[in-house]
């Protein structure tokens, strides 16, 4: 994990692993690529767009809003 994660990714990597999910079953339930949603988690990508974070927040069964909240 990076030290720069954003807050984006760790939430989302929060609610991924409640549900137990791997990044691979995440990006295929949102329909991403898995570096997608690898380098949201990382933070290399700390700012995605609304249609990614529409998408993975549907697949992981949350608002918007809980994805986005610091």
């Amino acid at each position: 994990m990076l030290k720069n994660q954003s807050t984006i990714g760790k939430t989302i990597r929060k609610y991924r692993q409640a549900k137990e999910m791997s990044q691979e079953a995440l990006a295929r339930a949102a329909d991403l690529s898995l570096p997608t949603v690898v380098k949201i988690e990382s933070g290399e990508t700390p700012n995605p767009s609304i249609d990614t974070v529409k998408k993975l927040a549907a697949a992981l069964g949350v608002s918007i809003d809980e994805l986005l909240k610091k």
